[in-house]
């Protein structure tokens, strides 16, 4: 089982920046991907930004509505994946989860994640 716990969500202005935290504990895996979803108010789950972590690779990706706003990066030493997020929108409210699973294929889906936090809101004012 891996438990992951998610913190650093809040209420922040328009152009303001956050960093939401995502500490994983539990069971580790050698190739891995670690995803960040956000959910807004009667939308659907989407796709933010993703680390994956192959044998000797590791990979970024991002969602288009995010890009060159956030950047997702982690520590290993902590177990914690970060999401720094830049030039906020009032359109980047949502919940913010983030997921993982011991695979790096198909990162942008949500349904093939095993594993997800409880989420935490990001509410961004205009």
């Amino acid at each position: 089982q891996v438990q992951l716990v998610e913190s650093g969500g809040g209420l922040v202005q328009s152009g303001g920046s956050l960093t939401l935290s995502c500490a994983a504990s539990g069971r580790t895996f050698s190739r891995y991907a670690m995803a960040w979803f956000r959910q807004a108010p009667g939308k659907e789950r989407e796709f933010v930004a993703v680390i994956a972590i192959g044998w000797s690779t590791l990979s970024t990706t991002y969602a288009d509505s995010v890009k060159g706003r956030f950047t997702v990066s982690r520590d290993n030493a902590k177990n914690t994946v970060y999401l720094q997020m830049t030039s906020l929108k009032p359109e980047d409210t949502a919940v913010y989860y983030c997921a993982t699973k011991p695979r790096i294929s198909t990162v942008d889906q949500a349904t093939t994640y095993d594993y997800w936090g409880q989420g935490t809101q990001v509410t961004v004012s205009s």
